[in-house]
């Protein structure tokens, strides 16, 4: 586990710019996706890895072990890349500021004095290192026995000038809420060549590309878009939604949109 120290006041205010931050052609091609039945148990897992971090592969490992036997089932990974190890060394591709910021965020939500990675993060409260496997499937199992009381539907998925755009609908959001959309390919192989990894290819699952925010101030239903990545191939990639308490970080209801195999960006 590699740490890093924030500053409780950076938290703060990182938890304030949270809450107001919004993440080729014009033919459309849409499809609908198929809701999950209401009321039902979910987990959604945020791992936030680095490939510049040498405790981080075990990590990557048991998510991608619990994607591989989740197929089906309302088990939502998402693999932030944080750009703080980039200075050692290796620039990670798939790292951003924005995802080392959320993270910075649930170290304000959940009380905590450092970041570092790799962490795991189930439905916005719960909080572990994300290469202890037997904590994670205990967190996702205690997600799926759970009975949401809150309910989130996607549906008519479309492409146009290079961004998707989908269609939602909220039911018992409540106050203080967003919709957090994350646009996620599904998998991906690096060479490393310097930093700790050097040397090794590391292979990655469910990689968030793209992240948009919507507050929602209640029930409510409308459409969302998220730029669409220059490596966009439909097969590869999907649309992760989910309802989040900005003043505490829970997780209240998640559903995913997958794209049609004849979708590409210049659709």
């Amino acid at each position: 586990m590699k740490t890093i120290k924030i500053l409780s006041t950076a938290g703060l205010l990182l938890a304030v710019a949270f809450a107001s931050v919004a993440f080729i052609s014009t033919k459309p091609a849409s499809t609908k996706a198929q809701p999950l039945a209401d009321n039902k148990g979910f987990a959604v897992v945020e791992l936030f890895t680095s490939e510049g971090c040498s405790s981080c592969p075990p990590a990557d490992a048991a998510i991608a072990k619990i994607e591989k036997e989740s197929v089906g089932k309302p088990v939502y990974i998402l693999a932030y890349h944080v750009d703080y190890w980039n200075r050692l060394g290796w620039k990670d591709a798939f790292s951003s500021a924005e995802f080392s910021h959320r993270q910075s965020v649930y170290a304000h939500w959940l009380n905590i004095s450092q970041v570092y990675t790799p962490q795991a993060v189930v439905n916005g409260h719960t909080e572990f290192v994300g290469s202890e496997e037997g904590k994670l499937r205990n967190a996702i199992n205690t997600g799926l026995a759970k009975t949401a009381k809150t309910s989130l539907s996607l549906e008519d998925l479309k492409i146009a000038g290079g961004k998707a755009s989908v269609k939602y609908r909220t039911e018992g959001s409540g106050a203080n809420t967003a919709l957090v959309l994350a646009l996620v390919e599904k998998n991906a192989t690096t060479a490393v060549k310097a930093g700790e990894n050097s040397g090794r290819t590391l292979a990655h699952v469910q990689i968030v590309v793209k992240l948009q925010q919507i507050a929602l101030k209640g029930d409510k239903s409308g459409a969302a878009d998220i730029e669409l990545p220059k490596n966009f191939n439909a097969q590869n990639f999907e649309v992760i939604a989910f309802v989040q308490n900005t003043q505490n970080g829970g997780i209240l209801a998640a559903q995913r949109a997958a794209f049609p195999e004849m979708m590409s960006a210049s659709n």
